[in-house]
């Protein structure tokens, strides 16, 4: 479904991402773990158009991306979770959600999203007229979440949906997005937590001062004596 290859990015003199390349399948969930710095929050600002690259290719469902507007490419299917969440202070849950679906030209299909998304997320139906910027932060994260997912996205990046969360949030956060896999949903997650991250993915990448370092299955990276050294602690 995604296919970054050889990928640099550059801000200023100072390169970010080197020669990246990854996939993701359909139906995964693929995991893109590391340090703060290493370069994994650009990687996906270049796949959803708000960074441009410096040289390499970007295809999601056979579409070169790299010269793509980011409305087009949410468009085209693609809607990213940012990090920190970001939602619209003044306005209420319900506003904040209907932003996500600006792109959508069927009043139905919004209407009938945002009903699946009430029942996805139970405390955002209890919050709908509450204005967004007083939510907790996991109701925040939940909320971000069902505005990505009102533009009916194909592929969903989430970017580190646990930060800042106690754990019990950040147990439903994981819940919730191992559910959206089982119901069809292909996913990118980006996160620090890499036990819990690891945990859920199919596959996995871990990335250094912007190169990837090391692959494998979810479970072969939980595994791995380097992994386990560098960010499960022991």
């Amino acid at each position: 479904m995604l296919k970054v290859k050889d990928l640099s990015v550059c801000y200023g003199m100072i390169q970010a991402v080197r020669h990246v390349s990854f996939e993701v399948k359909q139906g995964e969930i693929v995991a893109l773990i590391g340090a703060n710095g290493a370069g994994k929050t650009t990687i996906l600002q270049t796949i959803s158009g708000l960074v441009k690259t410096e040289s390499g290719s970007i295809q999601f469902l056979n579409q070169e991306l790299t010269k793509t507007s980011a409305q087009k490419i949410v468009a085209s299917g693609l809607s990213q979770v940012p990090e920190g969440r970001r939602v619209f202070a003044g306005l209420t849950v319900r506003e904040n959600l209907e932003m996500g679906a600006f792109l959508q030209k069927k009043k139905k299909d919004s209407a009938d999203m945002l009903e699946l998304i009430y029942d996805r997320f139970l405390i955002l139906k209890k919050r709908l007229n509450q204005d967004a910027a007083t939510l907790s932060g996991g109701e925040q994260q939940m909320l971000a979440m069902g505005r990505a997912l009102m533009s009916h996205p194909k592929l969903l990046l989430l970017d580190e949906p646990s930060m800042g969360l106690a754990p019990i949030f950040i147990k439903e956060i994981f819940r919730i997005i191992k559910d959206l896999q089982k119901q069809g949903m292909t996913i990118l997650l980006i996160e620090q937590n890499a036990n819990i991250a690891l945990s859920i993915a199919d596959r996995g990448y871990v990335l250094e001062t912007g190169e990837l370092v090391l692959s494998g299955t979810g479970q072969e990276l939980l595994k791995s004596e380097e992994v386990r050294k560098a960010y499960l602690g022991g």
